[in-house]
């Protein structure tokens, strides 16, 4: 009985304390909405539309991405609390003065 309580504890202890690390995804969307106030852009995947936080290195050129055009965006994901945060983007359709943004700085191509 004491091992199995000790095993229980320890499991549970490393459940615990194990960390949780961001994720980068890529969603391949549409820009449906960008949202000047709140830094954010609404898009759509897979039946679903949500928001992904614009960071700070991009600001001054989310509002250069063509509304409903395609663009594939890599994001970082933070948990269920906070939207995705962008990383980079490529403009795939629709014409922007900055079709591809590194996470630093904009390109026309």
């Amino acid at each position: 009985m004491k091992l199995l309580n000790f095993s229980l504890s320890l499991f549970f202890l490393t459940i615990t304390s194990v960390p949780v690390f961001a994720e980068d995804r890529s969603f391949y969307s549409p820009v449906i909405y960008i949202d000047k106030e709140k830094s954010q852009i609404l898009i759509s995947t897979s039946a679903t539309v949500f928001y992904i936080e614009v960071p700070d290195a991009a600001k001054p050129h989310m509002e250069k991405l063509p509304i409903s055009g395609l663009v594939d965006f890599v994001v970082e994901t933070r948990g269920e609390d906070k939207p995705p945060l962008i990383k980079t983007w490529k403009v795939k359709s629709g014409e922007s003065t900055c079709m591809y943004f590194n996470g630093k700085e904009c390109k026309e191509r």
